[in-house]
Order: structure tokens, then sequence, then C-alpha cells
């Protein structure tokens, strides 16, 4: 099955409410590998590769997010695999 790299960039109130590690859960249940971050902004940016079908399913479920968070936007971009070979944190930039 073909794999699709995407990046997103999650807005709204989403730092401090645990979305990294809420997007973590569901990025490894949907077997995607990349990765999610923190932005000084204020976003949330995450960079997931797998099936299509599974990027479209974790981009749902970023719009809910975890019970805490209000998220206002998901923008999705299609980028390359940058080769991660799990789902994982990254630092904030």
């Amino acid at each position: 099955m073909a794999e699709t790299a995407a990046l997103f960039r999650i807005e709204g109130r989403v730092q401090g409410v645990g979305y990294r590690w809420w997007a973590i859960g569901q990025a490894r249940a949907q077997g995607l590998r990349g990765w999610v971050r923190n932005r000084r902004d204020g976003a949330v940016e995450l960079l997931a590769v797998g099936p299509e079908e599974a990027l479209a399913a974790l981009e749902q479920a970023c719009r809910e997010g975890p019970s805490a968070a209000r998220v206002t936007a998901v923008i999705r971009s299609q980028v390359q695999d940058d080769g991660s070979t799990d789902f994982s944190e990254r630092a904030t930039v």
C-alpha cells in the first residue's frame, strides 16, 4: 500500500492541554510514523507518514483533539517522507 506524508498545523488552544501526548496515541493507533511538536507561536505541528486512509482518520481526530483542547483550524500540507521510523515527540521550534 502506498504511503503519503502530510504536515498538519493545528491551531487554537492546543498547548498545555496534553495535545502532543494525545496525538502520539492517535497516530500510533493508526500505524503512522512521524512526529509532533509545539511551535512557539502557540500551534502544534505534526508530520505523519502512512496510508491515506490513516492520515484522513488522524486529520479528523485532530479537529477534535483531547477534551481540554479547543481546535480552531487544522491545515494540511503535502510534504516529503522524512524517514521517521516511529511516531515521537520533538522539541519546540
